[in-house]
């Protein structure tokens, strides 16, 4: 995700603060959950972090696509995050697509409670190091799925 260098130190600095809402996944996790998945789009990627071939850029607004197929979701964990795994739950609901999300494991808010109960979650074991920071991620995380009921 960032260059060698200062950019390195403000990522890491800044994940200790509310600087920054995008977390890119660590890709030896990616790759695990991938194995499981085979995943066919990123629907809220960067280019340069993008984990499918196909994937939904910020200038896309993967919010305003339509998600079909196994999707891989690593959401802006900012205020927006309720929109996207609403979106994960919906799509599945309405298109019988398979959404993995990889959320901060907020068990005490609103969107986890409407939304990542009504899935099957599997809490991570320790801290995420996001985007190959040296530090870990200064949260729990967890892998919310959301599986389609329609073929």
């Amino acid at each position: 995700m960032a260059r060698a260098g200062r950019d390195e130190e403000m990522i890491n600095s800044g994940m200790f603060t509310s600087n920054t809402d995008l977390w890119a996944t660590p890709q030896d996790f990616f790759d695990n959950l991938n194995a499981e998945f085979k995943f066919e789009t990123d629907v809220c990627a960067l280019p340069e972090n993008a984990k499918c071939a196909h994937f939904f850029t910020p200038e896309q607004n993967g919010l305003d696509q339509e998600w079909r197929g196994v999707c891989w979701m690593n959401p802006p964990y900012g205020r927006d995050i309720v929109n996207w795994v609403r979106k994960a739950y919906e799509s599945a609901q309405k298109w019988g697509t398979t959404v993995v999300c990889l959320v901060p494991a907020r068990t005490d808010t609103a969107w986890w409670h409407d939304y990542c109960m009504k899935g099957e979650y599997r809490f991570v074991r320790g801290r995420l190091k996001f985007g190959g920071c040296k530090n870990s991620a200064p949260f729990p995380s967890a892998v919310v799925i959301f599986r389609g009921t329609q073929s």
